[in-house]
């Protein structure tokens, strides 16, 4: 998983968790002195989308926004000076909490002599192991700010008692799930009205460790069925889906029409519906 250290690194910077430990573990030669003090901001309205729906692989990007609230002391402006948010699962402030950045950090605009409103995104890459299985469902928000006040965080001697930081958690929440997929398969094709239409497909969902979509057991499934020319699904029994994910249910032939399955999913799996099956009633 990709942490703060990255984040700076892209930039050329000072690994930015390691401004957080004690003094005598950051200071661990001559070269650096203290540790940082605490950065006089805070964090505010911030906004997340209600939900990331994750795969097995490539690129997920969510944009966020957040309010900066500043002292008169602080130069948000100054070059050196960057904040970001980051999405983090369990409790704040533990070294061991998986946490979620950005690939930049944020972009903050002054809105008034104390406050800056900041935009910026978290990426998730789950092909390069960003995430488990067991971290699905409720993640929080937090933010960060960091001013290194002339400080060269590239260079040989840091003395980080000139150094500002902050962190603040719980800030927002939003659920991290893993993507769900499902099939149906309507037949017969064309079909006599007042007969049965059988409907069998399957429902898999991202295993983000192996990378691949696993069967999906024991869940319910409805069958649906929406007549030629409406607009509205309407349900016509629900299903659970056996240990291989497999989902079959029946309804009467009256109409020509589109049939499909649809799962309405849990806090760790994003709901889905399958792509309808037209059936021609003869």
């Amino acid at each position: 998983m990709r942490t703060r250290a990255t984040v700076a690194a892209a930039l050329g910077a000072l690994a930015l968790s390691a401004l957080a430990v004690p003094a005598a573990q950051a200071a661990g030669s001559a070269a650096t002195s203290g540790k940082p003090y605490t950065l006089n901001v805070s964090f505010s309205n911030f906004k997340v989308a209600k939900s990331l729906k994750v795969g097995i692989g490539g690129k997920v990007t969510t944009a966020v926004s957040f309010t900066l609230t500043h002292g008169s002391g602080v130069d948000v402006t100054a070059e050196d000076f960057f904040a970001e948010p980051f999405l983090y699962h369990g409790t704040f402030g533990d070294e061991d909490t998986p946490q979620l950045f950005g690939d930049d950090f944020a972009t903050c605009e002054v809105a008034t002599s104390t406050t800056e409103s900041c935009k910026g995104d978290i990426v998730v890459r789950p092909g390069e192991d960003d995430l488990l299985n067991s971290q699905a469902g409720a993640w929080k928000a937090g933010a960060d700010a960091i001013a290194f006040n002339g400080q060269d965080p590239a260079g040989d001697k840091i003395d980080y008692t000139k150094i500002g930081y902050k962190e603040q958690g719980n800030l927002a929440s939003t659920l991290v799930q893993r993507i769900s997929k499902l099939t149906v398969n309507a037949s017969p094709e064309p079909v006599k009205k007042g007969r049965t239409v059988t409907a069998t497909g399957k429902l898999t969902r991202a295993d983000w460790q192996s990378h691949s979509y696993k069967a999906f057991a024991k869940q319910p499934v409805k069958l649906q069925f929406r007549k030629a020319g409406s607009g509205t699904y309407t349900t016509v029994k629900t299903v659970y889906s056996d240990a291989s994910g497999n989902v079959k249910a029946t309804g009467t032939a009256k109409y020509d029409g589109y049939w499909r399955f649809s799962y309405a999913g849990v806090t760790t799996t994003a709901p889905v519906s399958a792509t309808a099956d037209y059936v021609d009633v003869k």
